[in-house]
């Protein structure tokens, strides 16, 4: 199994509330399904910038001191449906929805409970990867795992 396969494996486990994943609880982050980590990963693929400009668009959409808290260690802070969607924007956030099948208020709600997260785990060393060829290919290994079940 190749790095990007694990790093796949630990992020769906982790998110999946299976307790496999370092550090993770069982239960811990229910009702996030296949369908809300679709959209995670198309959110942050649509966004200009990758996963840093994600992170960059929603600091200056106010939401900087909860971005800092899933980048770098310690508690991820939360974030409201609202917030997340006020601070991606309509537009994004309806490009999201339609990809995922989600409707606007589930998209929310999913992406504030598992967006922190997965943040968490795509950065572990505190900072956004230099560059969006790692993030892509953990996207593509991420992708291929959910293909057939969308």
């Amino acid at each position: 199994m190749g790095l990007l396969d694990q790093m796949a494996g630990q992020i769906l486990g982790s998110l999946a509330g299976d307790g496999k994943a370092a550090g993770t609880e069982v239960g811990a982050t229910s009702g996030v399904g296949p369908a809300v980590l679709q959209a995670v990963m198309a959110l942050i693929q649509n966004s200009e910038g990758g996963l840093g400009g994600l992170l960059a668009r929603l600091a200056q959409g106010g939401l900087a001191e909860q971005v800092a808290s899933w980048v770098g260690g310690g508690v991820n802070l939360p974030v409201s449906g609202e917030q997340l969607a006020a601070a991606v924007g309509r537009q994004l956030m309806e490009v999201v929805s339609r990809q995922s099948g989600l409707g606007s208020e589930e998209l929310a709600q999913g992406l504030a409970s598992a967006l922190p997260q997965v943040v968490d785990k795509l950065t572990p060393d505190g900072a956004v990867p230099p560059s969006d060829v790692l993030l892509q290919q953990g996207l593509a290994a991420l992708t291929g795992l959910f293909g057939s079940r969308a």
